[in-house]
């Protein structure tokens, strides 16, 4: 066989793989309307009333992921630095309430002790 022909053939071969699989793969790959259709009536109800908020919660880490890029730092370290200020933020309502907690039982103390 010439270069020519084998080439032509490596060009069709090519462009079939392509072309054909990813058009193979829409073609097998079923919509969301058949997949819904064969879900079991406990998973549609499920489905329904978590589909909102998992659309809720991906389109704010979203919009996290587009903040994060606009700042000059990485998107991981933009993102632990967020975290590390959500924790801080927690770790501080917790020792408010551990402080609310301790004077409120010191104030009951003193009252069971008559000290009041």
């Amino acid at each position: 066989m010439s270069r020519a022909g084998i080439w032509f053939k490596t060009a069709v071969g090519g462009l079939a793989l392509c072309v054909g699989g990813p058009a193979m793969v829409q073609w097998l790959r079923p919509s969301d309307e058949e997949l819904v259709k064969q879900y079991s009536p406990e998973l549609k109800k499920r489905s329904a009333e978590q589909g909102n908020s998992k659309e809720q919660e991906f389109d704010d880490y979203v919009k996290k992921l587009k903040e994060w890029s606009k700042s000059d730092k990485s998107i991981w370290f933009a993102a632990k630095e967020e975290q590390d200020a959500k924790q801080a933020q927690i770790d501080a309502q917790r020792r408010r309430t551990k402080e609310e907690t301790r004077v409120q039982r010191e104030e009951m103390r003193k009252e069971m002790l008559g000290e009041k």
